[in-house]
């Protein structure tokens, strides 16, 4: 009876799972159709038609009007990054802005910082808008009145009071603050606020802002050891940095590639170990007193004991392996290291420490202490031979009595210590700082050992990682069970741009404006999560950042007519077009090539180019999101003009031939024009194309977005989308027969052999998960 039963229910569990796959194969039948005739295959008019079609025209602003925004209209955050803490946005009135206003400072009037803040408050609002206002004490009946009640540090510090209130009525604007860096801030919130409505005329929200940061640590590392950057270009970054609230200047002064601190103690580091390309005293106190007035702070990082092969060239006794020394050129971690067994070494580093700490006012120093390789270590007799008398246990021990040593001198000289992750085993004093570039749980381990962090992993600008892969990073995620303490010692995070691949003319390209993403992480509440409204504050924030005096937008537009070479505008536009629907990928695609080195000129094509396409994002945007007629014809249009932009453009690879990738990306583009023109056929006249063409035509996608290295051609995303979720496709009738078929013969032969009680469970669940993945879909 038992056996029976047994049989029973094998028996029904086959039958349910067959009667599921069969419902579940009519269902996909109604669904996609079943093929019972070939699908139309439309010929698309050839490059002389489409090139003759004069209706063909493509306007990007026009692109951008139809683009659907995210931002509710009635807020006004629509302008602003970060986002403030508490917004009061009073009835949707506005006030009027006229040359006639007036600036009036109502404390501390005649102090030179303010005054100076004040008056690089009009000068970026002239920029933005052409208008000019005056700082005067004359009372009149349209005023921005600015309250400080403290001028607080003259230097600025971890954790000062940087809130500010901002009040806005009809006829006036109240800025109030307890600091003079939370006025700073303040003005910064204010520029944003403010939009030109005709020549002579502004207005601005009627509103209350109560503001404060999340977090006292929003950084931003600047590597200028691997590529030096002169003064002007770190200016431009300071001054983007006030805008987007950020307030500390990390300055990688030093690595293998490069020494670039003047020393008067030890010249021969600069001397010897810059190429001629290092920063003066007087550059160094101009740049610290020029991020003070935007209260921000300068923290140098000095990194040792490894990355240190330009100390070596002047002085190669501080080296494990003292011999002749050369600037490296590659990239990489490399062996040369300082030899922490000598009491030289500490006192070559005290007289340096003693040295700078007369430059950088800052209470902390950047030691580094990441990517120490050891080799140079263990081949060492006598290095062996100090770890075993010291009791040090191995190299990581070494480094650790390293680390103590160094940060015993830095406490001389009254400054606290920073490293990154690799110090954290280092039995440190409890005040220090660790910075995580190896993931959460690094920083994790580091508050929950007493110690302070920030983060900097999943803020690595050079990666070239998207503006919402940025904002996904916090660095409280995964803090849940840290108590309230250990938290409060994550003080905020580094957005980091090292210089492997970016130079002086294309750093800022690469910082703005996805740094301005980061800075909102670390300012704005938690709550702040929307993705869509953050890039559409982030096209205002961008080109703000521009008009200021950056000019990364304006000079993406300068260097594609350099790379032209000539004054031809038709060839220029063709050029733009291309570029327009590119983008570079970052240090892992770039470093795969092995043809870099610190002296490779960084001016093709790939550095031209925007890490993200805002073109590509409103397109991919419009396809996702907006169904009529007005979108369908622009996007005709543009995969119109992408088809036929390669035609315009072969003067130009005939004539150059070293800008073959270039060649070959254009090719790529007119296939993806002209495979989007198809899709759009099929969609707009309801045609079923087979399962096949659909996987065959995503495989060329594939093919084209990477077949250029270090390029991405973002163009095929959204083509991609409209493929793969707005393409009807159909089951071919033979697979479906087959299918069935199948199914058929199971049945059969469970029957046959259902006496051997065979356990089919597993089976059944191999089944289901099959059903469900061939069910799921790109979109």
């Amino acid at each position: 009876m038992k056996q029976r039963i047994t049989m029973k229910y094998e028996y029904v569990i086959v039958m349910i799972m067959s009667m599921v796959a069969i419902i579940y194969l009519l269902i996909f039948g109604m669904q996609s159709k079943v093929c019972l005739k070939k699908f139309s295959s439309y010929s698309l008019p050839n490059d002389d038609n489409l090139l003759s079609n004069k209706k063909i025209k493509l306007d990007i602003k026009e692109l951008d009007m139809i683009t659907p925004k995210f931002c509710p209209n009635t807020s006004v955050i629509h302008n602003l990054m970060p986002i403030p803490w508490k917004i009061l946005d009073k009835f949707q009135t506005r006030m009027l802005i006229t040359s006639k206003f007036q600036i009036i400072l109502t404390e501390y009037s005649t102090n030179a910082r303010l005054r100076t803040a004040v008056r690089r408050f009009i000068s970026r609002l002239y920029r933005k808008t052409g208008i000019l206002l005056n700082m005067n004490s004359t009372v009149t009946s349209e005023k921005l009145i600015i309250e400080c009640n403290g001028l607080g540090s003259d230097y600025p510090q971890l954790g000062e009071n940087e809130s500010y209130q901002l009040r806005v009525s009809t006829n006036n604007i109240n800025l109030k603050a307890k600091t003079f860096t939370g006025i700073v801030r303040g003005l910064s919130t204010l520029l944003q606020l403010i939009v030109l409505i005709d020549t002579n005329t502004m207005i601005i929200p009627v509103v209350e802002i109560n503001d404060k940061p999340r977090f006292p640590w929003r950084g931003l590392l600047l590597d200028v050891a691997r590529h030096f950057m002169p003064v002007k270009v770190i200016e431009s970054i300071l001054n983007a940095m006030e805008i987007v609230k950020l307030n500390v200047f990390h300055w990688h002064l030093t690595d293998d590639q490069g020494f670039r601190v003047e020393s008067k103690k030890y010249p021969l580091l600069h001397k010897m170990g810059s190429d001629g390309h290092f920063y003066t005293q007087e550059d160094i106190k101009y740049i610290v007193d020029y991020a003070r007035n935007r209260s921000i702070r300068v923290v140098p990082e000095f990194d040792m004991p490894s990355h240190t092969t330009s100390w070596f060239v002047g002085y190669p006794e501080l080296a494990t392996v003292p011999c002749s020394y050369m600037i490296e050129r590659q990239w990489g971690v490399l062996n040369a290291s300082m030899n922490p067994t000598l009491e030289s070494t500490y006192h070559f580093l005290d007289v340096f420490f003693d040295e700078m700490a007369t430059l950088f006012p800052d209470q902390y120093f950047h030691t580094g202490g990441d990517e120490v390789e050891s080799f140079q270590w263990s081949q060492s007799e006598s290095i062996q031979d100090f770890i075993r008398q010291h009791r040090l246990n191995d190299n990581q021990g070494l480094q650790a009595y390293f680390t103590r040593r160094v940060q015993n001198i830095l406490h001389k000289h009254n400054k606290l210590l920073i490293g990154w992750d690799e110090i954290l085993s280092s039995n440190l004093r409890r005040g220090t700082i660790i910075q995580s570039w190896r993931g959460p749980g690094s920083l994790i381990n580091i508050v929950a050992q007493g110690y302070y962090g920030i983060l900097s992993h999943g803020y690595y600008l050079d990666h070239l990682s998207s503006a919402a892969f940025h904002y996904s990073i916090d660095p409280l995620i995964g803090t849940q069970w840290l108590q309230e303490e250990q938290s409060a010692r994550i003080l905020g995070g580094e957005a980091c741009m090292w210089s492997e691949y970016v130079s002086s003319a294309t750093v800022n390209s690469r910082i703005w404006p996805r740094t301005a993403v980061i800075a909102e992480k670390l300012w704005s509440p938690a709550k702040e999560v929307d993705v869509n409204c953050m890039y559409d504050r982030l096209k205002s924030m961008n080109r703000l950042i521009d008009q200021i005096g950056v000019k990364h937008l304006s000079d993406y537009t300068r260097k594609l007519k350099i790379l032209v070479g000539s004054s031809n505008d038709e060839l220029f536009q063709s050029l733009k077009i291309l570029a327009d629907t590119c983008e570079a990928l970052g240090i892992r695609a770039r470093s795969q090539t092995r043809k870099y080195s610190s002296l490779v000129a960084l001016n093709r094509f790939v550095d031209v180019l925007q890490p993200e396409s805002e073109l590509i994002r409103n397109v991919e945007t419009i396809v996702r999101l907006t169904k009529n007629t007005l979108a369908s014809t622009k996007l005709h249009s543009l995969f119109s003009v992408w088809a036929t932009n390669h035609v315009r453009l072969k003067n130009f690879f005939y004539n150059n031939s070293l800008f073959s990738e270039i060649e070959l990306l254009s090719e790529n583009l007119s296939i993806v024009g002209k495979m989007g023109l198809q899709v759009l056929m099929y969609i707009d006249n309801g045609e079923t194309v087979s399962k096949k063409w659909i996987r065959d035509q995503n495989e060329i996608l594939y093919r084209l977005e990477y077949e250029v290295s270090e390029i991405r051609l973002a163009a095929v995303g959204p083509l991609r989308y409209l493929l793969l979720c707005e393409v009807r496709w159909c089951l071919d009738y033979k697979i479906f027969l087959s299918v069935l078929l199948v199914i058929i013969l199971f049945l059969v032969i469970v029957k046959k052999i259902g006496k051997r009680r065979l356990s089919l469970r597993k089976y059944n669940i191999k089944i289901l998960r099959k059903l469900y993945y061939s069910s799921s879909q790109y979109c």
